[in-house]
């Protein structure tokens, strides 16, 4: 009986994007049974458009070539300039952009599922997601957790 992954994806931004589908397409390679959950913010990474940015704001791990205060990081185009570095970063480093590393879990057997009460509260339409997702409550996912070996909230 393969062991079971279930992973809660809750952050719709660049840098939050990496984990979920890192840890799940690792663990299929590992020959785990591997689901994770989109709720939220999360369903960003699902929608067929990913214009994710990273924000240094609130992100005081963030590394920045030059500590930035605070109060410096509300300065317009921070935001974009910070998502640009992430960017140049990851390809410079050969890391796989999130739309490689979905479509690998997608390969793999990872079930990405869509938080249906998510979906219908922000208005979103099935033609915003790409193909190979399903949909589900939080009771389809619960019970798969529950019975997972690893269960993580991300």
């Amino acid at each position: 009986m393969a062991k079971k992954l279930a992973i809660i994806a809750s952050k719709g931004t660049l840098d939050g994007a990496y984990p979920p589908f890192l840890l799940a397409s690792t663990a299929a390679a590992l020959g785990f049974e591997a689901k994770i959950f989109f709720t939220f913010y999360g369903l960003q990474l699902l929608k067929n458009d990913l214009s994710l940015k990273v924000s240094p704001l609130g992100n005081p791990a963030m590394p920045m070539p030059v500590p930035v205060p605070s109060i410096v990081q509300i300065i317009p185009g921070l935001e974009a300039f910070a998502t640009w570095m992430m960017q140049r970063k990851l390809k410079k480093k050969g890391v796989a952009s999130v739309a490689e590393l979905r479509e690998i879990c997608l390969e793999s057997g990872v079930e990405l599922i869509a938080c249906q009460m998510t979906v219908d509260l922000f208005d979103f339409k099935n033609s915003d997601f790409i193909d190979g997702i399903s949909h589900g409550g939080a009771a389809t996912f619960l019970e798969f957790a529950s019975e997972a070996d690893i269960t993580l909230y991300i």
